[in-house]
């Protein structure tokens, strides 16, 4: 069970006004908000504990050395991971794709090679493999997506070619259209072929149990900022045995075991790939966030989630001007829709005047929007701090919105 008065009290930011509203956050695909405890964590460390780490044999440094490491055990425990040395700190999401991209393609892609992506993706998983086919001769593919938003597996199996797709990269859920995808079975079917897997968690973690053992991922990736924590702070899972293989994304500090100017040899995993000083303060603080996740539960929020986008759907259902883009079976709480005869930023903007924070845009999806024939949506996604009452009040501005424009 959802404690929501509790819960929303424990976000700071909840009780301050917008314009003379109550602020209602729906932009929760965005960035997440930070719960006191993170906050707190992040100013017990500049306060009382600030010292760069791995390096030093002083105190301070031990200290924020153990506190860092803690973290990478508390991400290895969330996606439950073999080993701790699979979990690579990075800067997001997009760096652990870059990091893919680049470290993997280097090593395994050829002139011909296929990169089978899909329509749904978001830029931060085109672009990277964009580029590494630029440089290695291989090619990025596109599968595409049904009306209502959900992956064409009939042609995502065609497109799947025996010693030829490479790497699939693709979304666990939709930013855009909040789409669950059916990654397990994707996944079974790319390794029939002998093509390795990224998975694109960005939009999962927060809302929903992973399991990188189950699902038989290559890689997993996902950002801090979605899931409670600070911005410039991710996370890249991938097997030991692909880790290993593959050569360090950047080089500088820690990433090294011995430098000389006749050669250099490498650190071992994780540390391969984690160059240069990194967010501490948001490392340590992340493992707060998780904590906190943990006891509200993600069994309770992926529910409660629920409950809230069906809420939120049947109140849109009944305003005929609202068309929702993204209608698939299994989806995340997330409401990307279209009002006739109204611009998506017009919407966003008048909606801010009235205290609620919506999306609006492209969403980094240009792909997608091309998909649908439109240039763009306002987008309403939710966590389990909004409320019922959140929901009413954007609705009862949507009709304002409406009667304005």
């Amino acid at each position: 069970m959802i404690d929501i008065k509790k819960i929303t009290s424990d976000f700071p930011i909840l009780s301050r006004s917008v314009h003379q509203h109550r602020l209602v956050y729906l932009d929760n695909a965005a960035t997440t908000l930070k719960p006191q405890v993170v906050i707190d964590s992040i100013k017990q460390h500049y306060a009382h504990e600030s010292a760069n780490i791995h390096r030093g044999v002083h105190f301070l440094s031990e200290q924020g050395t153990l506190r860092y490491e803690e973290t990478r055990l508390e991400v290895q425990k969330l996606l439950n991971a073999k080993h701790a040395h699979e979990i690579i700190f990075t800067k997001g999401t997009t760096d652990a794709i870059n990091l893919v991209a680049q470290s993997f393609g280097e090593i395994f892609f050829k002139p011909g090679d296929e990169i089978l992506l899909t329509s749904m993706e978001h830029h931060s998983n085109i672009v990277p493999w964009q580029l590494i086919a630029g440089k290695t001769g291989a090619k990025v593919i596109e599968c595409p997506i049904s009306d209502c938003g959900e992956i064409d597996l009939v042609a995502y199996q065609k497109l799947l070619r025996p010693g030829v797709t490479k790497m699939v990269a693709t979304c666990h859920i939709s930013n855009s259209l909040g789409t669950i995808n059916p990654i397990k079975k994707m996944i079974d079917l790319a390794h029939a072929v002998g093509a390795k897997f990224l998975v694109d968690g960005a939009q999962a973690v927060a809302h929903c149990q992973i399991d990188v053992i189950d699902l038989d991922c290559d890689f997993y990736a996902f950002s801090a900022h979605k899931v409670l924590g600070p911005t410039g702070l991710g996370f890249l899972y991938g097997k030991e045995s692909l880790l290993n293989t593959m050569p360090p994304y950047q080089g500088g500090g820690d990433m090294i075991d011995v430098v000389s100017f006749a050669g250099t040899s490498y650190n071992q995993l994780p540390h391969k790939f984690e160059a240069g000083t990194p967010h501490i303060a948001g490392g340590i603080a992340f493992k707060s966030a998780l904590l906190y996740l943990q006891e509200v539960g993600l069994k309770n929020i992926a529910e409660y989630e629920n409950e809230l986008l069906v809420y939120a759907q049947n109140a849109l259902a009944k305003m005929p001007e609202i068309k929702i883009i993204g209608t698939a079976e299994h989806k995340s709480a997330v409401i990307s829709f279209i009002m006739q005869d109204a611009h998506p930023q017009d919407i966003g903007m008048l909606l801010d005047r009235q205290g609620v924070a919506v999306r609006t845009g492209h969403h980094c999806t240009q792909p997608l929007m091309k998909r649908f024939n439109i240039t763009g949506t306002a987008r309403a996604s939710f966590a389990f701090y909004n409320t019922f009452e959140d929901i009413d009040i954007f609705i009862t501005a949507l009709k304002k919105v409406k009667e304005f424009l």
